[in-house]
């Protein structure tokens, strides 16, 4: 996982809005995003989401009232968030963050079409975890 790119902008704060499910994550660049904590769990970073590789992520669903059980540094580069679905292994670097909360729009509309190509709706549960031949979970 490499560090802050030189000059990237940092957080100045991070509020967790346990009601209205939403994590403020104010930028030293000025920049303010409210992401969605399902928008986080969505495109968690961990490769229980992420696969091992393109093509092998995982479609995330039925996490619309996901919520923050926890929120944990992790050094000076990230935080590590445990949603109260049990998902706790994504590391949401600054940059990563910036991202998520700057490219919402798209990162919303290309959720939809990945759902509409699989499918699946939304607000479906996931499927139960089976062995998918990965050992780091």
């Amino acid at each position: 996982m490499a560090g802050l790119k030189a000059g990237a902008p940092t957080p100045t704060a991070i509020t967790v809005h346990g009601q209205s499910r939403v994590l403020e994550v104010g930028f030293s660049d000025g920049a303010n995003f409210r992401i969605p904590f399902e928008l986080m769990r969505i495109y968690s970073p961990s490769a229980e989401v992420q696969g091992h590789g393109a093509g092998q992520e995982i479609l995330q669903t039925g996490m619309r009232d996901v919520t923050l059980a926890g929120l944990e540094p992790v050094g000076n580069y990230a935080v590590q968030p445990a949603f109260s679905d049990g998902h706790n292994s994504g590391i949401f670097t600054w940059d990563y963050l910036y991202f998520l909360g700057s490219q919402q729009a798209q990162l919303w509309a290309d959720y939809a079409k990945r759902l509409e190509a699989a499918g699946v709706d939304r607000d479906a549960p996931m499927p139960a975890k089976g062995g998918h031949g990965c050992a780091s979970h």
